[in-house]
């Protein structure tokens, strides 16, 4: 007896799954958060590079420290020999690289929207008056120009 005879029921739900789950894997969506992953995590490398190498040193040069290694020592309780530090110069440079990537982003996606705009379709024109709608036209304008006559000879 074959194993699909016996396992009939569970062999057609696995390949019902599996299916769901190709279609889902293959959506646009999926395929650009990978790509959008792939992609942000080379460029935290590279800003982080920019920062730890470039940034951090302007940064101190113009304010007089070098914060890189700027630590706050904080105090030994219950005897500990070794002193706990506190790393700001840690945090300052996560806080710069977080501020360029998030102007960085924030560039790349407004271009991006640029780029998405549909053009403005003008509204259609209005629809043609009917004959009838063109007949009482015809007759209201005709009876404004008996009016303005009789008022014109009054």
């Amino acid at each position: 007896m074959p194993i699909g005879d016996i396992m009939g029921g569970e062999v057609s739900k696995l390949k019902k799954f599996l299916h769901e789950f190709k279609e889902f894997a293959m959506k646009g969506n999926m395929i650009d958060m990978a790509v959008g992953l792939i992609v942000g995590g080379a460029f935290t490398a590279f800003i982080s590079s920019i920062v730890a190498n470039i940034a951090t040193p302007l940064i101190g040069i113009l304010i007089g420290v070098d914060f890189a290694e700027w630590e706050i020592e904080l105090p030994r309780l219950y005897g500990n020999a070794k002193p706990s530090m506190l790393g700001i110069g840690l945090f300052i440079n996560s806080l710069i690289s977080f501020l360029i990537v998030a102007f960085t982003v924030f560039l790349f996606v407004k271009a991006l929207n640029k780029f998405r705009r549909k053009p403005q379709i003008p509204p259609p024109p209005p629809p043609e008056p009917t004959n009838e709608e063109v007949l009482l036209a015809e007759i209201r304008d005709i009876l404004k120009g008996t009016k303005t006559e009789e008022m014109g000879q009054k």
